[in-house]
């Protein structure tokens, strides 16, 4: 890991700044101690989506929840999301 992050380092010191690529090194670099953990521990998850998929259902719905029809019925909904 420590040839990889060297490799990184002299790559992202040769590249434009502005580019794409130049971007995706920095981006790399800057999460270097959470990418090590995860190579070395292996039982890490390399993303959320499982966790997103469960949330999605809430963040559209709150799009939806927006017209309730009346005031009164808002606030009602707002007290039983809140319970959720």
């Amino acid at each position: 890991l420590e040839a990889l992050h060297d490799w990184l380092v002299q790559t992202r010191a040769q590249t434009a700044n502005e580019g794409g690529s130049a971007k995706a090194l920095d981006y790399t670099l800057k999460r270097w101690v959470s990418l090590i953990r995860y190579a070395q521990t292996g039982h890490l998850p390399i993303d959320n989506n499982p966790v997103e998929n469960i949330i999605r259902p809430i963040a559209i719905g709150k799009k939806n929840w927006l017209f309730t029809g009346s005031e009164r019925a808002g606030q009602r909904a707002a007290a039983i999301q809140t319970l959720l």
